[in-house]
């Protein structure tokens, strides 16, 4: 009957097993149980088989792997299909763990996140309404309220687990327009769209503000001409002189200023914007005022440095990403108003889902938060996290990280053959390879650095322009880099640099030849 002990073997698993063995459910636990534990062997691999940040390999190379798959076929075990994704995927991944990984704002991550994500992705709750969520959403609001306590919000403040900064940044600009027009010019948005005068609407910003504020004034119908960019002072933190001249000079235009937006902790220097300051001026104006702490959130944890932070209390609204600068995975990010009346600007009803009648049963329904209705529960993390470690260790994690950000600042400044650009508040320190007589385009060295190492891959920087001059960048999220893998990666540099100069000295020598 058999033509192979194969063929019979194919037929037992056939008869024998579920045809819907793959659905998350009771009756298949073993299976699900078998899967997660082969990934998290293929994760163990993955920490320890990187032994640098990133492989170096390069698109054109990669790619050719990828236009071999087809969907069609697929694969009949763990094993060969994880083979396959380490071939494709985490043999190449950026390790963002690595201490020797100081290029953008991603931070390692702590392990109750992680375990987090795995019941997260399981049980798969939308947190949106309810009926959908239940604990879910209580968690979720709870964690909230803590963010809004250590900002120093009253109990009046609530807010929304988002997906990103740019997300919060988009609200708040959003929220900054509807409160004005509905508020100053009678006019609701939501229901009428723009009134005549939005072209009018003017949002300040430093110039060393995220590019998210433009993109979401785009977004928002104001276009980009609406963002007033403030030049800073020389510590890269927004002149308040030039941002009320500013103001005056739009006004006497015939212009409208709606927010003014400060910046905890600048993409490129690490630098808190003068907040009070920033706040006194909004209130002048009857601006709103909205902060993007994105990166800089992470001093809430921290008693030592919170004082960075203050009048971030006198926000209208704030911006927080968890998955910056609190250690989790992405995403976790948050938007906070320090009065939740001004959520009811983007609170729309769907018979099927959230009703009005739920508001007067005093059902929760995060949904009319939140400018996204399916939500992952990516409060959770942040639940295990605080429940497991705590703020004041998380806090000593920042502490660390801002006091090695400045160790590494002096040893910049102690080497002649560096120029430092900045003294961070955080952890950006922005600089570049200036040797000693030597009479190179610095520029082009600089981009040669930066492209040298991330082709090579045992350490990754980041760079960055100021006043058309190219630099590179630290940016130190990692409070398990030391001083010691520094200067391993300040040697790097080096040597990249200086391979840059023999390149153009021999290319010098052969042309006069």
């Amino acid at each position: 009957m058999f033509t192979s002990d194969l063929e019979k073997h194919e037929l037992i698993n056939f008869l024998t097993e579920s045809p819907t063995k793959e659905i998350f459910h009771p009756e298949n636990e073993a299976e699900y149980l078998h899967a997660v534990g082969k990934v998290t062997q293929a994760v163990k691999k993955f920490l320890n088989n990187n032994q640098q940040p990133f492989s170096g390999i390069s698109p054109s190379k990669l790619k050719p792997l990828f236009d071999s798959i087809e969907f069609e076929k697929t694969h009949d075990n763990y094993d060969a299909l994880l083979k396959e994704v380490e071939q494709l995927y985490t043999s190449h991944a950026v390790a963002f763990h690595h201490p020797a990984y100081i290029a953008h704002l991603n931070c390692p991550i702590v392990i109750p996140a992680v375990a987090a994500e795995v019941m997260i992705s399981a049980i798969n709750s939308s947190i949106d309404t309810w009926d959908q969520s239940a604990g879910g959403t209580l968690i979720e609001q709870k964690l909230i309220e803590w963010t809004c306590d250590q900002i120093g919000y009253s109990k009046k403040a609530d807010g929304i687990f988002t997906s990103g900064g740019t997300q919060s940044n988009l609200m708040g600009l959003l929220l900054a327009r509807d409160h004005y027009s509905i508020t100053a010019l009678n006019h609701n948005i939501k229901v009428e769209g723009l009134p005549q005068e939005a072209s009018r609407f003017r949002i300040f910003v430093s110039e060393k503000a995220h590019f998210s504020i433009q993109k979401n004034a785009s977004l928002l119908g104001l276009g980009e001409k609406s963002v007033i960019k403030i030049k800073t002072d020389r510590s890269f933190r927004m002149n308040t002189i030039l941002l009320e001249d500013a103001i005056k000079r739009e006004i006497a235009q015939g212009n409208i200023p709606i927010a003014v937006v400060g910046t905890a902790g600048t993409t490129d220097f690490g630098n808190v914007d003068p907040l009070k300051e920033l706040a006194a001026i909004s209130k002048k104006y009857n601006a709103w005022f909205h902060i993007d702490a994105a990166y800089g959130c992470g001093l809430l944890l921290t008693d030592k440095y919170r004082s960075l932070l203050n009048g971030i209390e006198l926000a209208h609204s704030v911006t927080v990403d968890y998955h910056k600068s609190f250690f989790q995975p992405v995403s976790s990010s948050g938007f906070l108003v320090n009065d939740k009346k001004y959520l009811n600007l983007i609170t729309h009803h769907a018979d099927y889902l959230n009703p009005k009648d739920h508001d007067e049963d005093g059902l929760p329904n995060q949904v009319n938060k939140s400018i996204q209705t399916t939500r992952r529960f990516d409060a959770l993390k942040l639940w295990f996290t605080l429940r497991m470690m705590g703020r004041n260790k998380l806090g000593g994690y920042f502490d660390t990280i801002i006091e090695t950000a400045a160790q590494i600042a002096d040893r910049l400044n102690f080497d002649c053959d560096f120029e430092l650009m900045n003294e961070s508040d955080i952890s950006a320190l922005v600089f570049r390879y200036r040797p000693k007589n030597v009479h190179l385009d610095i520029c082009a060295m600089n981009q040669y650095i930066k492209k040298s190492m991330f082709n090579e891959g045992k350490a990754l920087v980041a760079g960055t322009k100021i006043n058309h001059h190219f630099y590179l960048k630290f940016t130190l999220l990692n409070p398990l880099t030391t001083i010691s893998d520094i200067e391993n990666i300040i040697k790097i540099i080096k040597k990249h640099g200086n391979e840059y100069v023999r390149l153009n000295q021999a290319s010098a020598d052969f042309r006069r030849n």
